[in-house]
């Protein structure tokens, strides 16, 4: 029930952003940037996200990063995640300098909650060749929330992290900075994960994705969101829970894109070619489908499914 509580005010404070058919977006999550060190799993994956970042640029996408991009909790200063991927950074400047960068924070920077935070890490950054300050992502204000809507028909998607309401990542995300930052951050370059992450515990991903999706059967919303690092496009007879996986699988990275009035998952993996030369390519995973299919007033068959979740809930407290 928190979880619900949390989703439902984290929509009523959201960012509204307008939307139609000719509107592009690209939402990933979960990129963790670190200090390039052992720790630091999104270096392996750093060409391949500059790559798809570079594509999106090109093709007019509004770059949607939705939460826990940089990785705040192991490290305990921004400048550091900024030395370590400048380029990566650079390149995220560009969507922000033409209005196209939405940021979401998570859990794992929710430093980027506190407008302070944000003034004297992300405003400007110093130069340490021309020793003195640049401007960087200035007036940037990181939300917790998005919310679209459709101009003509007026569906709803709310997008964020997705970590509301899970109470070690939410509640008690300080004492779990601490034992990432001093514990498990070394524990991690040895193997060992921890428990309290949804994406190394399938139980708590699955409670979480649970969570999700009573919250999508109470208030009729698509919900886009990641936090779990688990992939998911609904089948048919789902409710419109999307989630953007991350951007450390060894594989490569996932996200959701929507463009043209439809939504679709893709990956950017990295493949040999007929001449066994390595090369990054785009892979879509899963549709691409309209968006209408997920909207509770053009969609009678999404009420329908709500009603049969319904009836088994009844029948299960028989």
């Amino acid at each position: 029930m928190f979880t619900n509580k949390r989703l439902s005010g984290a929509y009523e404070n959201a960012r509204i952003e307008y939307f139609d058919n000719t509107s592009k977006y690209v939402f990933m999550s979960d990129s963790h940037r670190g200090d390039d060190g052992l720790s630091d799993e999104f270096t392996r994956n750093q060409n391949i996200f500059l790559h798809a970042l570079d594509h999106y640029y090109e093709d007019g996408f509004v770059f949607v990063e939705a939460g826990d991009g940089d990785e705040l909790w192991e490290q305990s200063s921004y400048k550091y995640l900024r030395l370590a991927h400048r380029d990566v950074y650079n390149a995220l400047k560009k969507f922000f300098d033409d209005g196209r960068l939405i940021l979401l924070y998570g859990n794992h920077n929710i430093q980027l909650k506190y407008p302070q935070y944000v003034r004297d890490n992300c405003f400007y950054y110093y130069s340490e060749y021309y020793e003195r300050k640049h401007k960087f992502l200035y007036g940037i204000e990181p939300q917790e929330a998005l919310l679209m809507k459709h101009r003509e028909t007026g569906q709803e998607i709310l997008t964020v992290h997705g970590h509301q309401g899970d109470f070690f990542n939410d509640q008690l995300w300080r004492f779990s900075l601490i034992l990432s930052r001093y514990f498990w951050r070394f524990m991690h370059v040895i193997g060992l994960h921890n428990p309290s992450s949804p994406s190394k515990n399938l139980h708590k991903r699955h409670k979480i994705e649970t969570a999700y999706t009573k919250w999508i059967q109470l208030s009729k919303t698509m919900l886009i969101c990641g936090h779990t690092h688990r992939p998911k496009f609904p089948k048919n007879g789902e409710l419109p829970y999307f989630n953007t996986g991350c951007c450390i699988h060894s594989r490569g990275i996932n996200c959701i894109e929507i463009s043209d009035g439809k939504i679709l998952m893709a990956d950017w993996i990295v493949r040999a070619n007929e001449d066994g030369l390595l090369e990054v390519k785009r892979k879509v995973v899963r549709g691409p489908e309209p968006l209408e299919k997920y909207d509770f007033n053009s969609n009678p068959d999404l009420n329908k499914i709500i009603l049969s979740m319904k009836s088994d809930d009844e029948d299960d407290s028989v």
